[in-house]
């Protein structure tokens, strides 16, 4: 018999652990420029849908078959004898969807490193070959019954077989694109390419973190008896723990090296400790998921920056940081960590060198597998991108998607269609009637000098400036936010660890012309609201205007500058 309880539990993380693509989607996205935030979107969505049919065609078969046989179990699917598939009473069915959330989740850590400069086709080979193969191969090792499963080796949610698998192929994937264009300087030195949105990255980890708890506290795989309670419930205190403690970690860390907290590492920081303590969420005390965490929020941080500046390998979101070192130091911690069996509580060396030797062994069978497909992909169908599309993004070149941001720009045909509505133009009778100023009432108008002013200043003193403004007669403004530096260049800026050449800092610039109101009125007004003495107060530019032409009414020079109409 079934049980209802333990079958609602594996699907109720079958769900969780599915909603984690969205997590990692938006992470990525937020993580690398707008211009290729829908191939991203592109490649988590093709994850784990070219995963679902052919880890049931292929991979399932080979993770949970016959531990005698390299492909055993295969032949489920033609005898359709689903029933000695059922770990804790869960049927056939609820066990193959919760497995493949997981391949998915494998497949598509792989995303974020080869970002803004992979062939869409290509990646999606790879997404295809790592379902179908590699994935289930280690995973039959580890959680089929295969020989490390035999020898001890403990990876209770998949720090190994989920997240080091993905985060070597990521750094093999990496390695073998090559970075992005303008990276590196040509003595090596990394240039900081910023993500374009850290609201949705950090969105994302959030949505991850979440996630976590029924990618480890559904792995039970079942939610009967006093003890699978008890254990429920210390994963989710030891899961949440250490990607507590790992965010504080790696935020300090960024506090002290680079004078500020950075935020992106941080983020990064999270989801470090939520990889390490998936090995062991099961067999280690709060303290020890706290330490854990410690740990891994050290790994993350000089782990990428040494993937970074070291082996000068381009990873936009740290993927090989987080999931692969991680991954891979999270397991061999179990060794040391776990209450029953660890290094630290008696356990001998006997249970950590297996921890070792399982880590190993997969990373050997990813690298090898995983360089050969790299290797024909890029040197039969390409796996790389022109330059020209990456210079112009992966959206308008792989996907014909003129922005994944279409909705926030100025309405044309080239985004919305021909068949956009136009504003219908009236005729001359139909126009608003304008009241003409007579010349002589303005002695030697045609004369009046015309001068434009662009003030550029603080955000913060924007409205007090407008008012002012407006009390001298000024009436038309136009108004725009933006980036941009002084002499001193920013402050120190860092991104991932790597100093940012010219930090942009935001701004608010004023546009207006002037012709009845004198120049220096305007001066003098944006001189007193903005001034502080302090550096940053903001500049005034005065530029001479050869002629003003009000469209509606065809009136030029002063009298376009006038609401007499």
């Amino acid at each position: 018999m079934f049980s209802s309880v333990n079958t609602i539990w594996v699907l109720v993380g079958a769900a969780l652990v599915f909603f984690m693509q969205a997590g990692f989607a938006i992470l990525e996205a937020g993580l690398t420029r707008a211009k290729n935030a829908g191939n991203i979107i592109m490649k988590n969505l093709m994850d784990f849908s070219i995963g679902t049919p052919i880890f049931w065609i292929t991979g399932f078969g080979i993770m949970f078959g016959s531990s005698s046989s390299f492909f055993g179990g295969i032949d489920l699917f033609t005898r359709g004898d689903y029933s000695s598939i059922t770990p804790a009473g869960v049927p056939f069915f609820a066990f193959l969807i919760f497995q493949t959330v997981f391949c998915a989740t494998a497949a598509t850590i792989v995303s974020g490193a080869m970002a803004e400069r992979t062939k869409f086709s290509s990646y999606c080979i790879y997404s295809f070959i790592i379902s179908a193969i590699i994935y289930p191969v280690s995973g039959h090792w580890i959680w089929g019954g295969g020989w490390l499963a035999q020898l001890g080796f403990h990876d209770f949610a998949g720090s190994t077989a989920v997240h080091m698998v993905g985060g070597i192929a990521a750094f093999l994937g990496a390695k073998t694109l090559g970075p992005r264009i303008g990276k590196y300087t040509k003595d090596g030195k990394p240039k900081a390419i910023l993500g374009h949105n850290l609201t949705i990255a950090a969105l994302g980890v959030f949505i991850l973190w979440f996630c976590w708890f029924g990618f480890n506290g559904c792995s039970t795989v079942s939610a009967e008896g006093d003890e699978t309670l008890i254990k429920m419930g210390s994963i989710f205190v030891t899961t949440n723990m250490s990607a507590a403690v790992a965010s504080i970690t790696a935020m300090i860390i960024t506090w002290v090296r680079y004078k500020k907290p950075d935020v992106s590492m941080t983020l990064n920081g999270t989801l470090a400790g939520l990889v390490a303590i998936t090995a062991g969420c099961d067999m280690v005390s709060i303290g020890g998921s706290a330490v854990i965490g410690i740990i891994a929020g050290f790994v993350v941080v000089f782990g990428i920056e040494f993937i970074d500046k070291v082996l000068k390998v381009d990873d936009p979101v740290g993927a090989v940081g987080v999931h692969g070192m991680c991954g891979a130091t999270g397991t061999i911690l179990t060794g040391i960590f776990a209450v029953d069996g660890g290094l630290l509580y008696g356990g001998g060396i006997d249970f950590l060198r297996i921890q070792i030797i399982g880590v190993f062994s997969v990373a050997v069978w990813v690298i090898i597998t995983m360089t050969i497909v790299f290797q024909v992909l890029k040197h039969t169908i390409g796996l790389r991108v022109s330059e020209e599309e990456e210079i112009l993004g992966l959206d308008i070149k792989e996907h014909n998607l003129a922005s994944s941001y279409a909705g926030f720009m100025i309405p044309n045909e080239s985004v919305f269609g021909a068949d956009f509505k136009k504003e219908r133009k009236v005729t001359t009778e139909e126009a608003v009637t304008v009241q003409h100023v007579p010349a002589e009432r303005i002695e030697n108008a045609e004369n009046e000098k015309l001068t434009k002013i662009v003030i550029i200043a603080n955000q913060s003193k924007f409205e007090a400036l407008k008012n002012a403004l407006s009390a001298i007669g000024i009436t038309g403004l136009t108004v725009t936010q933006v980036l941009g530096f002084g002499m001193q260049k920013g402050n120190s800026e860092y991104y991932r660890g790597i100093e940012v050449d010219v930090a942009l800092r935001p701004k608010v610039k004023l546009e207006m012309v002037v012709c009845k109101i004198p120049v220096e009125t305007v001066v003098d007004v944006a001189k007193q609201v903005l001034f502080t003495g302090h550096i940053g107060d903001g500049k005034i530019f005065i530029y001479d205007v050869e002629n003003v032409i009000k469209i509606r009414t065809g009136e030029e020079g002063y009298y376009a500058l006038q609401d007499e109409d």
